[in-house]
C-alpha cells in the first residue's frame, strides 16, 4: 500500500509543476499587458494637444477686433485667465518635448501673451507696461514645469531654438505699437496661416510699414530695428538690395511678400532710405 501511494504522489507532482508554470506565465502576461497599457497611456498623454479653450474665451470676451484689451473687466473676472496660466505651468517637460516645433511655438506665443495679460491686471491701472518693475526680466512664471521670465520665453527659447521670425508679429507686449492681440489662440495646425495673417494685419498699419515715395523713404516698425537679424536666415540674400544692409534687405524681403506688385517692385529696386517709426508704449486698452 505504501509503494502504491508513493507512485500516485510521484505521478501527481508533474501535474502540479505544470499548473504552477501556467499560473506564472499567466501572471507575467498580465503584468506585461498592464505595463504596455500604462506606457501607451503615458505616450498618448504626452502627445495630446494642449487645451486652449479657456484662453479662447478670454480672447473672445475681452479683446476687440483692433487687438485692444478691456483690462478693467478682465481684472474683475480674472479666474478663467488664472486657470489657463496655471495649466501652462502644469505641462510636464516630457509632454512639451514630445510636441512638434509648431506646437511648441504656438504654446510659447500663447504663454507669453497670456502671462503678459496677467502682468497687466496684477498691476492695473497702469498707463504702460514699462511702469511695472521687472516685468520682463524679474517676474517669473511657471511654464511647462520651469520658472521663466517673459524675456526668457522670447529671447532664450523662441528666438534661439526656432527659426521663425514671424513670432515678432505675434508676441504682444501690451503696447499700442505692438502687433494686435489675436482674438483666437495660436495652434500647431493653423500656425503658419495665423502668422501670415498676423503679418498682413501688422504691415497694413502705417506706423509699421509705409512707403514715402516723394522723399524716397520706407518707414518700418521699430520691431524690425530691434529684431531684424532674426529675419536674415530665412529672408536674407547673397547680394543686398541697393543701399540696404543685411538686416534691412532681409526685412524688406519678408515685408514684400505681403504687398502689391507695384510696392514690391519699388522695394526691390532699392535706392531709398529706411527709417524706423517711434514706438508707442502706452497701454493697448479699450
Amino acid at each position: 500500500m505504501k509503494v502504491s501511494a508513493l507512485k500516485k504522489i510521484m505521478l501527481f507532482i508533474p501535474a502540479l509543476l505544470l499548473w504552477g508554470s501556467a499560473i506564472e506565465i499567466s501572471n507575467s502576461s498580465t503584468s506585461a499587458r498592464a505595463a504596455t497599457t500604462t506606457h501607451a497611456s503615458n505616450i498618448a498623454q504626452n502627445i495630446a494637444p494642449f487645451n486652449y479653450d479657456k484662453y479662447a474665451i478670454v480672447l473672445s470676451q475681452y479683446v476687440n477686433d483692433r487687438g485692444l484689451v478691456n483690462y478693467e473687466e478682465l481684472k474683475q473676472k480674472r479666474q478663467i485667465l488664472d486657470d489657463f496660466n496655471a495649466a501652462i505651468g502644469a505641462v510636464s517637460p516630457a509632454a512639451y518635448q514630445s510636441w512638434t516645433d509648431n506646437a511648441k511655438i504656438a504654446f510659447l506665443i500663447n504663454a507669453y501673451n497670456s502671462l503678459t495679460l496677467q502682468s497687466i491686471i496684477d498691476n492695473y491701472p497702469t498707463k504702460s507696461i514699462r511702469n511695472i518693475p521687472g516685468v520682463w526680466k524679474i517676474r517669473k512664471f511657471n511654464v511647462a514645469g520651469q520658472q521663466m521670465t517673459l524675456d526668457q520665453i522670447e529671447h532664450q527659447i523662441l528666438r534661439k531654438e526656432f527659426n521663425q521670425p514671424k513670432i515678432h508679429v505675434a508676441l504682444v507686449c501690451a503696447a499700442n505699437s505692438c502687433p494686435f492681440l489675436r482674438r483666437e489662440p495660436f495652434t500647431a495646425e493653423k500656425l503658419d496661416a495665423q502668422l501670415d495673417d498676423q503679418s498682413q494685419t501688422f504691415l497694413a498699419q502705417t506706423n509699421n510699414f509705409r512707403i514715402d515715395r516723394p522723399n524716397n523713404r520706407v518707414y518700418l516698425s521699430s520691431i524690425f530695428k530691434w529684431f531684424g537679424e532674426d529675419f536674415e536666415p530665412t529672408y536674407g540674400q547673397s547680394e543686398n538690395i541697393q543701399g540696404l544692409n543685411n538686416k534691412e534687405t532681409a526685412v524688406i524681403n519678408y515685408v514684400s511678400q505681403y504687398l502689391s506688385a507695384e510696392d514690391r517692385q519699388y522695394l526691390m529696386q532699392g535706392g531709398y532710405d529706411v527709417k524706423y517709426s517711434n514706438y508707442d508704449w502706452s497701454l493697448n486698452e479699450m
